[in-house]
């Protein structure tokens, strides 16, 4: 990225229930970044798999980021209002004959060695009315990338994931072939998340090689993990983060950031706290570290 380009980034929750202190977290990590570049910070709402989505959580992910002063610039991006765009880039790769149709069970899945998927159906003929995924051929390539701080990270998508899906049997769109497309249509080219997405993010770049887009810049921040070394999530039973005392949870990120926030900063009101967090914002402290703290 250049010193003229302006620095876009992004942070897209699922509306599958409220935020948690872990979400709150990477977005805090993520906006700092964003803000401490003088650049934009736009949200995403990844609510493409309808099954999992509950409503009111889209309106409920907003006001609490608000409420923790993490606003966002540009109009929220809904994902379900692009499947005519991921159609479009999925209609280009199969112009290109980089995609085939996997009719492969969920039994034939988990037998392969170590989920790498040697591509069963890539010279299989599957029926038009079978249920199917959509799958992208891979090849030898290595996909090398340095995370500003995880350091190089190299891949060969060969080895570790083989062919991999781009639309699911139920037609769902996945999500590493959707956030490529997200990404590109936003202009994003800064990428804060957590380390919990490191892996998929060689598929992420691959795709971005073959439509010939721009790669973002990509830090993965440690994941806040609980007692039993979980990392705290819905599927973890992370509770509600509470928003009765923003400014205080504000403070507590910014320690588990490795931010150190004087501790006169403990009970300033939030604008102040994230004025002084982006003044003084330090990524480098989080280096090499994957899972950063224990969740009291």
């Amino acid at each position: 990225m250049s010193d003229a380009q302006l620095y876009v980034g992004r942070f897209a929750p699922s509306p599958t229930g409220p935020l948690h202190v872990g979400s709150i977290y990477t977005a805090l990590a993520s906006f700092l970044d964003a803000r401490s570049h003088q650049g934009q910070w736009l949200l995403r709402i990844d609510d493409l798999d309808t099954t999992r989505n509950i409503k009111n959580s889209a309106d409920n992910i907003l006001t609490t980021l608000e409420t923790f002063g993490l606003t966002w610039d540009q109009a929220v991006y809904y994902q379900s209002q692009h499947l005519s765009d991921y159609q479009e880039f999925l209609d280009q790769l199969n112009h290109r004959q980089l995609l085939y149709p996997c009719s492969c069970s969920r039994k034939t899945l988990s037998a392969l060695p170590a989920d790498i998927y040697p591509g069963l159906c890539l010279n299989q003929q599957v029926l038009p009315d079978t249920p199917h995924a959509i799958r992208i051929q891979t090849d030898q390539r290595i996909i090398a990338f340095e995370d500003e701080l995880q350091g190089l990270i190299k891949h060969s998508l060969s080895e570790r994931h083989g062919d991999f899906i781009l639309k699911r049997k139920d037609l769902v769109i996945a999500y590493q072939f959707a956030v490529v497309v997200d990404d590109y249509l936003q202009g994003v080219n800064h990428v804060v998340r957590g380390c919990d997405l490191l892996d998929v993010t060689p598929r992420q770049i691959y795709l971005q090689q073959v439509f010939k887009f721009i790669t973002p810049s990509y830090m993965h921040v440690p994941v806040i993990v609980d007692a039993e070394g979980h990392k705290l999530s819905k599927q973890t039973l992370a509770h509600a983060v509470d928003t009765h005392s923003p400014s205080q949870l504000i403070f507590k990120l910014l320690g588990l950031l490795k931010q150190h926030p004087p501790i006169e900063c403990q009970n300033a009101p939030v604008s102040e706290l994230l004025d002084w967090a982006q003044q003084h914002w330090n990524p480098a402290a989080l280096k090499g570290t994957v899972q950063l703290a224990v969740a009291g």
